[in-house]
């Protein structure tokens, strides 16, 4: 049994125990998780004893190659996916179909309500996405990877700064290293804010250069194959702030307080709040906008998340980031973020670039 099968055959244990044993899996991501098929635009039916791949014909060749022991429906020209999945649910004799909330529109629902008589639709959230959250040792594999291109592409563009570039050009040249290692590119635009720009948490980088400010902010990561990776440094291009040190110091404190606290069992709250006692007692509680990390696999933002009212326990093989910011508008911000593996016994740092407040001061 490969990967898929194991992965499938849990989905169904999930699917009887909440009592809706037939899904149509609509999002991408879940569907080549379920079948490694890595084309996009094409549903999964999963029933008990049936698994179809619902697509078109641009994927029929890519299909008998990645996923040939499935059953593959392809929709005709001039019929839509919404249509192929009507035949095919009529074909199947099914009669209770969960639908994944999250990703099928309204509009979806409502022609699938008004074709399929007396076929229930069931609204079902997260139930693929809870396996997702525990990684197996190929997964892993990967997304070391991930980190690895993405530390070796920083390394290299930090050795290239300069006062006259740009923030969107080593956004740019990040993308370009990651490519150069093997990656596909950067998992999502990089962030590159000089100065005030950094106190922006999801800022997209701009004409402003390093000349500007004495200091700038970098949250980039890699794909590497199917998986993903998210880091955040600070880089000290002039004139060392004393504000800047002394803050940096707290987030870099609140980090790894957090970071101690990741191990099986620990509720995602407290690791949170973990990293929110250091800031919020040295008077920055406000200026830490966000929560304090979330889960990453083949994206880049997923379950599970470190925040607050997350009472939930950690399980071995989820990986977070860990990534406390203070943020001070017309100043800047200061993020400092790691990627970590929840160990049978603890944790794993997967993120190995240096951080401490000398280490970020280019010379």
């Amino acid at each position: 049994m490969n990967r898929y099968e194991q992965r499938r055959g849990k989905l169904r244990k999930i699917l009887r125990s909440s009592g809706v044993d037939n899904l149509l899996v609509t999002d991408f991501t879940n569907v080549t998780y379920l079948t490694g098929f890595t084309g996009d635009d094409s549903y999964l039916i999963i029933t008990p004893a049936d698994v179809v791949i619902l697509t078109d014909g641009r994927y029929t060749e890519q299909l008998s190659r990645e996923c040939p022991d499935l059953d593959v429906e392809v929709r005709m020209t001039g019929t839509t996916l919404s249509e192929l999945t009507q035949e095919m649910v009529g074909r199947l004799k099914i009669r209770r179909l969960g639908l994944e909330s999250d990703s099928a529109t309204l509009g979806f629902y409502q022609r699938l309500q008004e074709t399929l008589g007396g076929v229930e639709l069931i609204g079902t959230s997260g139930l693929v996405l809870q396996l997702r959250e525990i990684k197996d040792s190929e997964e892993l594999r990967e997304i070391r990877q991930a980190v690895e291109i993405a530390q070796r592409a920083f390394i290299a563009v930090r050795a290239q700064l300069r006062p006259e570039l740009t923030e969107k050009a080593i956004a740019d040249e990040l993308d370009h290293q990651i490519r150069l290692f093997g990656g596909e590119g950067c998992s999502f635009p990089a962030i590159v804010g000089v100065g005030p720009n950094g106190a922006l948490p999801h800022y997209r980088a701009g004409n402003a250069r390093i000349a500007e400010s004495p200091f700038v902010l970098i949250d980039w990561g890699a794909r590497g194959g199917q998986y993903v990776s998210d880091l955040t440094r600070v880089l000290v291009t002039g004139k060392i702030p004393p504000k800047l040190e002394r803050l940096y110091g707290v987030v870099l404190s609140a980090q790894k307080q957090a970071i101690e606290a990741i191990r099986p069992g620990a509720r995602m709250q407290d690791v949170d709040a973990a990293a929110r006692g250091v800031i919020q007692r040295a008077g920055y509680g406000k200026q830490f906008s966000h929560s304090l990390g979330h889960g990453i696999g083949m994206a880049v933002h997923e379950s599970p998340r470190l925040a607050v009212k997350q009472d939930r326990p950690l399980k071995a093989g989820m990986v977070v980031t860990v990534e406390p910011g203070i943020y001070l508008s017309g100043w800047g911000g200061i993020r400092i973020e790691d990627d970590v593996l929840v160990t049978r016994s603890g944790h794993e740092v997967l993120s190995t670039i240096p951080k401490e407040f000398a280490d970020c001061v280019v010379v």
